[in-house]
């Protein structure tokens, strides 16, 4: 039997990192400590805890720990470990979207370059990430158009070169006709405008320019004097700052009611080569440094392109550990800064208002959407709620229904949910769906803050008007299972059936849970 009370008086005054696990043995949260013994019962005392850790040390029902050297360690430990187990209170990159990289095949003999979603420890050179696919299509596109690089994906011998050859868009490696030094010439040329090393590109590609003319080999010259004057006009169009310093991330942060979103710039050789976004919800009493540190260990742990300074607004949690973890990684040092004045506060400045801009805009859409939805079912109020029922079986038996949740226009995973149907025997899918509601309403009028949540604004059920009497029914037998309950809520049922929407809309009284059809349509969705 696990005593917590016993085992925190064993902890080791050492550093290392500490899980907490539920009474599932799931980890629900991975943390580091310099001195595991002050850190580990800092969330078993009474002090003052926000409701997050509170309801997180609710859970806990048993934690464990490992000791190591020093606090870089633990930190890399940590990071490794909730990216792992993706613990539900830690700080979780939980943007599912994944963006494209730049990939350069360094592998092979005659390298090529493509976009890709996926960043393994293969040996090639990756660029990005690129919040638009488009940029990163277009970047590709034009390395293509001004490098004659081998454009197909195996590399396989010859009797002819291909048509890229002769419409002069290749070297074919293919037939021998340029060699492994001259076609890394180009490759090193490309890396290093991505890279956004332009001024150092631009100057060797004047020189080769200038030797080609003074030889008389015109047509050489007017290709390298035609690459130079593309490659002005994609720096110029990256230009954004006179920062001094080559690789600069800099993080802002912006806060809602309902989520936080932090945004990155990438700049490299004082231009900006891209931007990135991501939004996590439910981490409203946690302080910024907190929420930006959590989003650091992940974020740079597999991110192949560290930079050698990253800046933002406040000084994080972590600081000197995580400078010195990014710093073995990168094999140079690695600053984190707060400037507080001039051209670089002022972009710290310029990524925090563009989280903000980026964030108002994701909410609009959302209520616009919400506002949207509330018209067309024509409800009384926005359906901030929602949540949508199936029955599924197998040959009539093994029944189980699902439950899928969306709340202020986002899909909340964690509050899905499976049912066994208990009650009903072969398949009849309005007595499951009957069984069902029942079952999810005297969750939250039983226990209110418990896992299900409040009760939804709408309530979708797949089928027709025979789902739509069961829902009323199981609403009707709540209400009189729940009668001496001071309970007001409004309901809408709604029904999808096929290419049409069907709906019953369902009121409650304010005194009692006694629900009224209100009115019954039909049309084409």
């Amino acid at each position: 039997m696990f005593s917590i009370e016993e085992e925190l008086k064993k902890l080791p005054n050492k550093p290392g990192v500490y899980v907490m696990r539920d009474k599932d043995n799931n980890i629900i949260y991975v943390g580091k400590a310099i001195s595991l013994r002050n850190r580990v019962r800092q969330y078993f005392r009474k002090n003052n805890k926000t409701a997050r850790i509170e309801k997180m040390v609710s859970l806990i029902d048993h934690f464990e720990y490992i000791v190591v050297d020093n606090e870089a360690e633990a930190l890399i430990l940590e990071c490794n470990l909730i990216k792992k187990n993706r613990p539900k209170f830690n700080v979780l990159l939980k943007d599912d979207k994944t963006y494209p990289y730049i990939k350069i095949d360094l592998a092979s003999d005659y390298p090529t370059v493509f976009i890709t979603r996926r960043v393994v420890n293969d040996g090639s050179k990756y660029f990005g990430p690129y919040a638009n696919p488009g940029a990163a299509k277009e970047m590709v596109n034009f390395i293509k158009e001004k490098y004659k690089i081998r454009q197909c994906k195996t590399l396989k011998e010859r009797t002819r070169p291909c048509l890229n050859y002769h419409i002069k868009k290749c070297l074919a490696p293919c037939m021998g006709y340029v060699t492994k030094e001259e076609y890394r010439q180009q490759i090193q040329e490309i890396m290093d405008l991505l890279e956004g090393k332009t001024d150092k590109l631009l100057k060797e590609l004047s020189e080769q320019m200038n030797e080609a003319s003074q030889k008389l080999y015109f047509e050489k010259a007017a290709y390298i004097r035609d690459k130079i004057q593309a490659i002005e006009r994609v720096s110029e169009k990256q230009k954004v700052t006179n920062l001094s310093e080559n690789n600069i991330d800099v993080i802002g942060i912006a806060q809602s009611e309902l989520e936080i979103c932090i945004e990155i710039f990438f700049v490299r050789g004082s231009k900006m080569i891209g931007r990135e976004h991501y939004f996590y919800a439910d981490l409203g009493d946690m302080e910024e440094k907190e929420i930006v540190a959590g989003f650091m260990k992940q974020y740079y742990l597999d991110n192949p392109n560290i930079p050698n300074k990253i800046m933002m607004k406040e000084e994080i949690e972590d600081k000197e550990a995580i400078e010195k973890w990014l710093s073995t990684i990168l094999g140079k040092k690695v600053e984190i800064k707060t400037p507080k004045k001039g051209e670089k506060l002022r972009f710290v400045e310029l990524a925090e208002k563009n989280a903000k801009v980026t964030l108002e805009n994701k909410e609009k859409d959302k209520s616009e959407i919400l506002m949207e939805l509330k018209n067309v079912l024509k409800l009384d109020k926005l359906p901030r709620k929602i949540e949508t029922y199936d029955i599924s079986n197998l040959s009539g038996e093994y029944t189980v229904a699902g439950m899928c949740v969306m709340q202020d226009g986002i899909i909340k995973k964690n509050l899905s949910r499976t049912f066994k149907i208990k009650t009903v025997f072969g398949q009849d899918d309005p007595r499951c769906m009957e069984e069902v509601i029942i079952r999810r309403l005297k969750h939250s009028i039983e226990n209110p803050k418990g896992g299900f949540g409040e009760l939804p604004d709408v309530i979708f059920a797949d089928g027709g008007i025979t789902q739509i009497r069961a829902v009323q029914n199981a609403i009707q037998k709540v209400e009189e299972e729940m009668k001496n309950h001071d309970f007001g809520h409004e309901l809408a049922v709604r029904s999808k059936a096929k290419s049409h929407l069907t709906y019953a809309e369902v009121r409650s009284k304010k005194s009692g849970f006694k629900p009224k059809v209100r009115d019954t349509c039909i049309w084409n969705g």
